[in-house]
């Protein structure tokens, strides 16, 4: 009232509602309405009532979007609000339902062969459903598939690299013009989601493209001449690539690296995982009719322990990928690190063996965004993920008032059928992880205080979203990947403590922490010990470009995939010295 009588136009704001929802308001509105471009703060200055109400001018020195220029466009994500993306979405689900139970047998140089073992694909949704058989090949097909590959190597290590990136460009067109199918094949195969299998089709799609961007700048070579000499470093292929890949990424994974395999010149048999070998099959059916040649690229699904290893040991194969289980990496590791009779080279083994990954939440931080970055960390696709968090550590001040908020957040979770649209947490992979992940749970009574359990359907491969809290740093769920949809929440007492918690496990893959205090986010990035470090967001989902992933200590062993070093992998570099000084030529035979 005293500022209206004083003569000045006064505008009241008064948030009704709960607390911080309110406050939030009247933030906004007040870095809104006292920003000098305001129409409030400009009213206010007794400017021309036709220059308030004119449109806003454009500024093209403040314009963003003229300057920046992305490093590498990455595919967008499906947006599942547009209705008719999400229609097409449902429609692809029931297309897929109508062609579950058929055959898919091995591609072995260009020809689609017959097994003597088949095994069926069950939805871990419903295990009563069969999503596919698959023909599992024998030790005497794997052998004549290497011998394919062996023969096509030649030509296909002399193709151009213009040519091979071709290849990969197209199967990324390939891939966007299937999105909606394949991720209906990974709801039904995997029990992902369709919104978590769309991101997937992303990364895949990103993965063909960069590569063949990365390829064909690697092949541009490095010329160091000098005057009378020339010095050139090039790359060639190493020869025979062996793709073993995982079924928690069914499609991103194995299409990265088999497509880095294939750009870099070299002849690539890709063995899945069984439980999601026909999403490998679609894999294959995209990169065939993208023109990859018979034998540069075959399709090998079969026993690990049999088929796999023969593959690993065979003398003429040069190179391991592998991602998957430490247990499984280490054998693959120390089997491709013999030297068997007739073996003229050393073995490039590149493992991604998982984490047990920790996000550092201090008195600092946003309690609200913490606690949604560490839900859909820990539970996006149930857990089973290498790069998902199983571990929490929260200073003591904040300590009780995250406890509350994150169980109530994990009360919230959808647990279901991984086609239902409302489903936000699936099944895991198979019985066997049920039962691992419930005797982890087990154990996590006897070591700690359970929080929450949320309730899951008894038909099919479900574990609710499972929270303890009050864990000691080495209590065995706070020490070993359980890979599901498990967490573990412990306290510190100061940032010092949280940090040697986080860093206090055999794994370094990835990390989060959520602070708005710059000297902790600042020793976090110096002493961190993890491949990826993501600070004030969640700490799974890696972007292609943007965030190469990878770990390191028991994490695994190469460098990033995704990023500038990943193909130099899969390439032998040498280099040519010559001396051009004049020094006169022999003449050409039969030319006098």
């Amino acid at each position: 009232k005293a500022l209206v009588q004083k003569g000045y136009r006064v505008r009241m704001y008064c948030p009704y509602g709960d607390l911080l929802p309110g406050m939030s308001y009247l933030i906004r509105r007040l870095l809104e309405n006292t920003a000098n471009s305001s129409f409030v703060r400009q009213s206010s200055e007794n400017r021309p009532v036709e220059e308030l109400l004119s449109a806003p001018k454009d500024n093209p020195n403040s314009n963003i979007f003229e300057t920046w220029k992305p490093v590498f466009p990455n595919a967008a994500d499906t947006d599942f609000s547009n209705a008719a993306l999400r229609d097409k979405g449902l429609r692809a689900l029931e297309m897929v339902r109508q062609q579950l139970g058929q055959t898919y047998n091995p591609l072995i140089n260009g020809q689609y062969i017959n097994t003597a073992q088949m095994i069926d694909s069950l939805n871990p949704s419903n295990p009563s459903e069969i999503v596919g058989k698959v023909g599992l090949i024998s030790v005497e097909q794997a052998e004549t598939a290497i011998q394919a590959a062996k023969a096509a190597f030649p030509a296909w290590r002399h193709t151009p690299v213009r040519q091979r990136a071709g290849v990969l460009r197209k199967a990324a067109e390939l891939f966007e013009q299937r999105r909606a199918e394949l991720c209906a094949w990974m709801a039904f195969e995997v029990g992902k989601p369709l919104h978590q299998g769309d991101a997937e089709v992303s990364e895949a799609i990103d993965f063909c493209r960069y590569y063949a961007d990365e390829m064909e700048r690697l092949d541009q070579g490095y010329q160091y001449d000098t005057a009378g000499e020339t010095n050139r470093y090039n790359y060639q292929p190493r020869g025979i690539s062996v793709i073993i890949s995982p079924w928690n990424f069914p499609l991103a994974i194995p299409v990265g690296m088999t497509v880095a395999s294939l750009v870099t010149g070299n002849c690539t048999l890709l063995k899945p995982a069984e439980v999601s070998s026909v999403i490998a099959a679609k894999i294959t059916e995209v990169l065939v009719e993208a023109g990859i040649p018979a034998g540069v690229f075959q399709f090998v699904p079969g026993k690990g322990s049999t088929v796999g290893s023969y593959m690993v040991q065979h003398p003429d194969v040069h190179m391991i990928t592998f991602t998957g289980s430490q247990e499984v990496g280490c054998r693959i590791y120390a089997e491709a690190a013999l030297l068997k009779p007739g073996q003229k080279h050393l073995k490039r083994v590149i493992a991604e063996m998982g984490g047990k990954n920790a996000i550092i939440v201090d008195e600092s931080a946003d309690l609200d965004q913490a606690v949604a970055g560490v839900v859909y960390s820990a539970f996006g696709y149930t857990g089973q993920k290498c790069s998902a968090c199983s571990r929490v550590v929260v200073l003591e001040p904040v300590y009780e008032a995250f406890v509350k908020r994150l169980t109530e957040a994990v009360r919230s979770l959808n647990v279901g059928n991984a086609v239902l649209p409302s489903t936000q947490v699936g099944p895991v992979i198979d019985a066997n992880a049920q039962q691992k992940i419930k005797e982890y749970i087990e154990i996590g009574k006897q070591e700690a205080e359970l929080a929450i359990q949320v309730a899951a359907p008894e038909t099919g491969y479900f574990v609710g979203p499972t929270v303890f809290i009050n864990v000691l740093p080495t209590a065995k769920i706070a020490q070993e990947e359980i890979f599901g949809p498990v967490l573990a929440v412990i306290k510190a007492q100061n940032f010092e403590e949280a940090l040697d918690i986080a860093n206090g496990t055999n794994f370094a893959l990835t990390g989060g922490l959520y602070s708005r205090t710059p000297s902790h986010i600042q020793k976090a990035k110096a002493e961190f010990e993890v491949g990826n470090l993501y600070i004030n967001r969640g700490i799974t989902g890696a972007i292609v470009s943007r965030q190469p992933f990878g770990g390191f200590k028991l994490s695994g062993v190469g460098s990033k995939a995704g990023g500038p070093d990943y193909l130099l992998q899969f390439l032998e570099p040498r280099h040519i010295t010559e001396n051009i000084q004049r020094q006169g030529f022999a003449p050409i035979e039969g030319v006098e």
